[in-house]
């Protein structure tokens, strides 16, 4: 089975996400999408542990509306901080007879030679990139083969604005599925302290 990896934070999964994940099952050649929820980017300041779960639970929302996607907490039983490098081991070891397909967004491509152990993951796995705005998907010719510019949708909406706007009391529900939207209010999550 070929298996796209669509890693993050989700803090919040959003609108954006949704249609990504919507493009990846319908219109590629992925058999199936594991939303694979991180407990923390090296790369990014600032982590609340206290928020896990509810990542966890909002992300099997959004997953739970198609068929082929799954959520996938793997990376909280692996060692911190999560490095996909890390990822893709556990995963290979524990599905032998799967391919899996790292998708990110041209934001991280433009730093992929940052990432721990990026010369492995090319040489073991394909890479689908997503375009975001700001950000050329520029392919190496000897890479063609292993990393593939996606033509998805450009969704502009980021978790961090979402978190901004909630914090100030905002109506955010047009960027948010309506069942995360309300499992946010109700948890009172992203709230000022």
């Amino acid at each position: 089975m070929k298996i796209g990896i669509f890693g993050g934070s989700f803090n919040p999964i959003h609108t954006g996400h949704a249609i990504l994940t919507n493009y990846l099952i319908n219109d590629t050649d992925l058999d199936a999408v594991w939303l694979m929820v991180a407990p923390q980017n090296p790369l990014k300041e600032g982590y609340d542990r206290s928020l896990d779960l509810h990542r966890l639970r909002m992300t099997e929302m959004v997953a739970s509306r198609f068929e082929g996607v799954i959520t996938s907490g793997l990376e909280f039983s692996l060692p911190q901080p999560s490095y996909t490098i890390n990822t893709l081991h556990a995963l290979a070891e524990k599905f032998p007879d799967d391919e899996f397909v790292l998708v990110i967004g041209a934001d991280n491509w433009a730093i992929f030679n940052r990432w721990k152990n990026h010369d492995e993951i090319i040489a073991n796995h394909h890479i689908y990139v997503y375009p975001r705005r700001g950000y050329e998907i520029s392919i190496p010719a000897e890479l063609s083969n292993k990393v593939k510019a996606l033509d998805s949708p450009l969704i502009e909406i980021s978790s961090t604005m979402i978190r901004e706007k909630l914090s100030h009391s905002h109506d955010v529900s047009y960027y948010l599925p309506d069942d995360v939207y309300q499992y946010i209010k109700r948890h009172n999550l992203y709230t000022a302290k």
